[in-house]
């Protein structure tokens, strides 16, 4: 199954769940790809004791996971793409979402 993750927040425990799932999905041999969206892109500053998104994303990443990031959010932030936020468009979006057998949504 081909499953697409929109995360829009920076909420900790939310991203850390979201790649969590995903890491699983990757594990059970489906296709995973994670769209970030407004705050999304800024996953890489979130810094939690207690839930670890840094360690989920790379799990996410060495699991052959794709993550896109919106480069309207992203300049909006004065932000460059980086490898867990490559710059991404709408056009990403849309192909994710109409490839995709299963969407979800964080934040």
């Amino acid at each position: 199954m081909k499953i697409g993750i929109v995360i829009g927040t920076t909420e900790p425990e939310a991203v850390w769940n979201a790649f969590r799932f995903a890491v699983t999905a990757l594990k059970a041999d489906h296709e995973v790809k994670a769209f970030l969206i407004n705050k999304g892109v800024e996953i890489e500053e979130i810094a939690d004791e207690k839930y670890n998104v840094k360690e989920q994303t790379d799990a996410f990443l060495q699991n052959n996971g794709q993550i896109l990031a919106c480069g309207t959010c992203l300049k909006s932030r004065h932000k460059e793409g980086s490898n867990v936020c490559p710059i991404s468009t709408m056009q990403d979006l849309l192909k994710l979402v109409e490839e995709s057998d299963k969407i979800l949504t964080f934040g």
